[in-house]
């Protein structure tokens, strides 16, 4: 079996200034795993940036444009992060990781995108923190290319994947799936399957649903891949959320699923999604272990 394709970049180095998103968390995540001598057990890949053209598979034209001419528009402003080049560059180069991850799952079996997961950006607007829907344009490339037509989008963020619900709401290829905090934002979109979770939901009624839904899922939808939108933020000392997850518990969460996906012969590609804990260093241990379960298997 090959090894997992991690991907990554140096250029990731990118600030939003005073705000919860800890954009420092990515090259912080690969020192931990040059650090730990994890490096040598997968294959780093650098990615290219997403295109003009990649964009329009997932979003409108004149919202497009606004965001490749980093254009301060009605549509741009609901992101609640600054716009500027570098910052248009950096959703551009997570973007092309998650489209390159994609397809490498396919070589590979199992990808990871240290980058990515940006699920509440609509086709026609950006939302919480997110400018480009790199799940939904991932997944349209491939079926654009004819690589795989069949998806199941499994996003245990904290937040529902309300960008990714609209992007596939017609299409029947893709199952979307969510598990989040239910009295938070966003307004909810109608995904295939949501769960919403009460607060201060733990580690053993958490795990229990998913326990019960993983398999369910990939037997009734049978996809070609399975993305894994991998998010660190119902851990319990997240500063936007109230879910009571521990480490331990998002660990066997990610075995879980890349497990499910990896005993039944998929290929899977993962994207980090949101965390926001109070010390950043937390953020970087819930990574680290999806990447650790990711080279087990």
């Amino acid at each position: 079996m090959k090894k997992p394709a991690i991907i990554y970049s140096e250029k990731l180095k990118v600030s939003f200034g005073p705000h919860v998103f800890p954009t420092d968390k990515y090259w912080l995540l690969y020192a931990r795993l040059k650090a730990e001598g994890l490096l040598d057990k997968v294959d780093i890949f650098e990615p290219k940036p997403a295109t003009g053209q990649d964009i329009s598979l997932a979003h409108l034209p004149d919202y497009t444009r606004d965001f490749m001419n980093f254009e301060y528009s009605e549509a741009i402003m609901t992101s609640e992060i600054p716009i500027n080049e570098a910052i248009r560059d950096f959703f551009l180069l997570t973007t092309g990781g998650t489209i390159l991850a994609a397809r490498l799952s396919l070589e590979r079996g199992r990808s990871l995108n240290i980058g990515g997961g940006w699920h509440h950006a609509f086709p026609d607007h950006a939302e919480g923190f997110c400018y480009l829907n790199d799940i939904a344009i991932a997944i349209r490339s491939l079926q654009e290319s004819d690589m795989a037509q069949r998806f199941v989008v499994v996003d245990c963020d904290l937040h529902q994947g309300n960008g990714t619900a609209v992007c596939f709401a017609r299409d029947e290829r893709v199952f979307t799936f969510s598990i989040h905090q239910e009295n938070l934002y966003p307004v909810k979109q109608k995904s295939d399957l949501d769960i919403g979770l009460p607060n201060f939901t733990g580690d053993q009624s958490y795990l229990d649903l998913l326990r019960k839904e993983v398999p369910k899922m990939f037997e009734a939808h049978r996809p070609d891949c399975v993305c894994y939108v991998a998010g660190a933020d119902p851990y319990e000392d997240d500063q936007l959320g109230s879910l009571k997850i521990t480490k331990e518990g998002l660990s066997t969460r990610d075995l879980l699923i890349i497990g499910e996906a990896v005993r039944r012969g998929i290929p899977i590609f993962v994207v980090l999604a949101g965390g926001y804990a109070r010390k950043t260093g937390d953020v970087v241990d819930i990574h680290l272990n999806t990447i650790r379960v990711l080279i087990e298997g």
